[in-house]
């Protein structure tokens, strides 16, 4: 019956992590910052479902998956974040208006045909 609760509740958290993400996605000024949002959020929230799934169903191969799952999410969403991030200050993309610091602008440069360049 506890275990019942405790998996409701984080079910309601994760899911509210996931909406917070969403939002977030859709509310911020600029790629960086959304992207910062939907890696951090959706990664916390997916954690919880699935500490919750893994407390509703307490058997060896649900946790055991549940478990390569997250550790799956938490390896892959902040290497394709930093990916998404390095190609998108590449090509230039807008900042936001009250962005004080690229600490990337002035340490990689790249020639016209994307390869970097002593400087």
């Amino acid at each position: 019956m506890i275990s019942e609760w405790i998996s409701a509740v984080l079910l309601v958290l994760g899911a509210f992590f996931m909406l917070l993400a969403a939002i977030g996605v859709l509310r911020l000024p600029d790629l960086y910052i959304r992207m910062h949002a939907a890696t951090k959020a959706s990664s916390f929230g997916a954690l919880l479902m699935l500490v919750a799934v893994s407390i509703h169903f307490p058997v060896a191969y649900v946790i055991i998956e549940a478990a390569l799952v997250i550790i799956f999410i938490f390896i892959t969403a902040p290497v394709a974040s930093h990916m998404i991030g390095r190609i998108a200050h590449l090509l230039k993309v807008p900042k936001w208006e009250k962005t004080i610091i690229d600490e990337l602008e002035n340490r990689i440069h790249y020639d016209e045909k994307g390869g970097k360049t002593d400087d």
